[in-house]
């Protein structure tokens, strides 16, 4: 049986509560990754779709040239929240 997945989940309480450029209040990952979606274009799974919290969960079974432009638009959506 395989030991683990290709899977990260991302710890993302400081985000809850900040607001997006557009005035959206981020009261839940579940926000977040819709807010992800839409400015980053990354597509993300809410941790609470899995009991988990305020995380968000990243597939990583991609190569790294894709993950290194998801890594940047995901920060520069986050550094764009207030």
């Amino acid at each position: 049986m395989p030991q683990g997945a290709f899977y990260l989940f991302v710890n993302c309480a400081a985000l809850i509560g900040k607001q997006t450029p557009g005035g959206t209040v981020i009261e839940s990952d579940q926000d977040l990754v819709l807010y992800l979606l839409d400015e980053a274009s990354v597509a993300t799974i809410q941790g609470s779709a899995y009991g988990a919290s305020p995380y968000f969960r990243i597939s990583f079974a991609t190569s790294e040239a894709v993950l290194e432009k998801a890594a940047t638009q995901i920060a520069a959506a986050v550094e764009r929240l207030s």
